[in-house]
C-alpha cells in the first residue's frame, strides 16, 4: 500500500523512515528527473545518486529531453552518474523519481514505472498526489533539494563538498537566490557552504551566465510584451517566444525570461508563452505571480489557473502546455484569469 505524502509531526516521520528503508535496502536504483531539467531536478537526482553509488549501490540518473543537460548544469558533480533515456533499465529495484508534480512530467521515461519494484517520489510541489509506493511529499520545502537533505540526514549519510554543491544548486535557484526564501532556508544553505563550496560562484553560472545570442532573443521577446491592466485584478503582463527566436540559444536562455518579464510594476501576474519547434500550435506557459506587498499575502495561484489547463506548480510560480494559435492561446489565459 503507498505511503503517502509527507505530513507534519508522526505522519512525516512515518514517511521519512519509509523513504529511508527504501533507499537502504535498495540493490539496484534509477532516478528520474523531469523533463526540460532546472537545477533542483537534476541537483536532488545526483546528489541522492552520489550517495548511493558511496554505498556502492548501481544507481544511474536520467531525463527524457531534451537530448543534453543545459550547459549551466553541467558543471554540477556527479554528472559521470547521467545516462542517456534509452540506458535507463526497463526493471529496477528502486525508482526515485525527484522533482516531478505529476507522472506526465517525466515524458517517455514513465513507461519505466511499472518496472520498478518499488517507487520513491521526492517533490514539494503542491499540485503532487503522489503516484509512488512511498511519497516524500512536502509543499512547504522551499526546494525538493531540501527533502533529498533531510532524506541524506536521516540516512545517515555525510553532506560532503561535491553532495552540497548539488544540494545547493536546487535550493538557490528554487529560492530565486533566496528571494523567496522560506523558514530554514537561509540555515540550510549556511549548513552547504560549511562544506567550502562556492556559493558565489555556483550561483553567477546557473542564474547569471547567458550567451551574447540570448541578448538579441531578449529583444526580440520583450518587443511582444503586452500588459493587460484588468486581468484578476492585478494586471497581466505577458510575451511571445517564437519557435524562430529560439535558434541561437539553448532552453535554459528561454526559461529565463519569465524572470525579466515578471519584473513589470504594473502586473500582479506574468505569463511566458513558448512555441514549440517544429510543432507551431504546442506552446508551453510560464506563470509568475507575487503580493502586492510584503506580507500582504494577496497574490494570485497561478498553480491553480495553471491546473485549468492541465498544469501545475506553486502558487507563485507554476506552468502548463496548451494548443493553438498564438492569439487563442494568450485570450484563454486572459478568460481564465478573469
Amino acid at each position: 500500500m503507498p505511503i503517502g505524502r509527507g505530513m507534519t509531526g508522526a505522519r512525516d516521520a512515518l514517511v521519512l523512515d519509509a523513504a529511508v528503508a527504501a533507499v537502504a535496502a535498495a540493490r539496484s536504483v534509477t532516478v528520474l528527473c523531469h523533463v526540460q531539467p532546472d537545477a533542483d531536478t537534476i541537483g536532488s537526482g545526483l546528489a541522492l545518486a552520489l550517495a548511493l553509488e558511496r554505498k556502492g549501490v548501481p544507481v544511474a540518473v536520467s531525463f527524457a529531453e531534451p537530448a543534453e543537460l543545459p550547459a549551466s548544469l553541467r558543471t554540477l558533480p556527479g554528472g559521470h552518474l547521467l545516462v542517456a533515456p534509452a540506458d535507463v533499465p526497463l526493471e529496477v529495484d528502486l525508482l526515485v523519481v525527484v522533482d516531478c508534480g505529476a507522472r506526465s512530467r517525466l515524458g517517455a521515461l514513465a513507461d519505466r514505472l511499472p518496472g520498478a519494484a518499488t517507487t520513491l517520489v521526492i517533490d514539494h510541489h503542491r499540485a503532487n498526489d503522489g503516484f509512488g509506493t512511498v511519497d516524500l511529499i512536502d509543499e512547504s520545502a522551499a526546494s525538493t533539494t531540501e527533502l533529498v537533505t533531510r532524506l541524506l540526514d536521516a540516512w545517515g549519510i555525510p553532506i560532503d563538498a561535491d553532495i552540497a554543491h548539488c544540494l545547493f544548486a536546487g535550493l538557490v535557484t528554487d529560492t530565486g537566490s533566496f528571494r523567496w526564501a522560506r523558514t530554514g532556508s537561509h540555515a540550510m544553505a549556511e549548513r552547504l557552504l560549511a562544506t567550502g563550496i562556492d556559493g558565489a560562484e555556483i550561483t553567477r553560472v546557473l542564474l547569471d551566465t547567458h550567451p551574447f545570442s540570448w541578448l538579441p532573443m531578449l529583444s526580440k521577446v520583450l518587443s511582444t510584451a503586452v500588459v493587460v491592466p484588468s486581468a484578476a485584478g492585478v494586471g497581466l503582463v505577458y510575451a511571445l517566444v517564437r519557435a524562430a527566436d529560439t535558434h541561437d540559444v539553448g532552453p535554459e536562455e528561454v526559461e529565463s525570461v519569465i524572470d525579466v518579464v515578471r519584473t513589470t510594476a504594473e502586473a500582479g501576474i506574468a505569463a511566458v508563452f513558448k512555441e514549440a519547434r517544429g510543432q507551431n500550435d504546442r506552446w508551453t506557459v510560464s506563470l509568475r505571480s507575487r503580493d502586492s506587498a510584503p506580507g500582504a499575502a494577496d497574490g494570485v495561484d497561478v498553480a491553480a489557473i495553471a491546473g485549468v489547463f492541465g498544469g501545475g506548480g506553486h502558487r507563485f510560480a507554476a506552468g502548463y502546455t496548451t494548443y493553438g494559435n498564438a492569439n487563442d492561446v494568450v485570450q484563454a489565459l486572459v478568460t481564465a484569469l478573469g
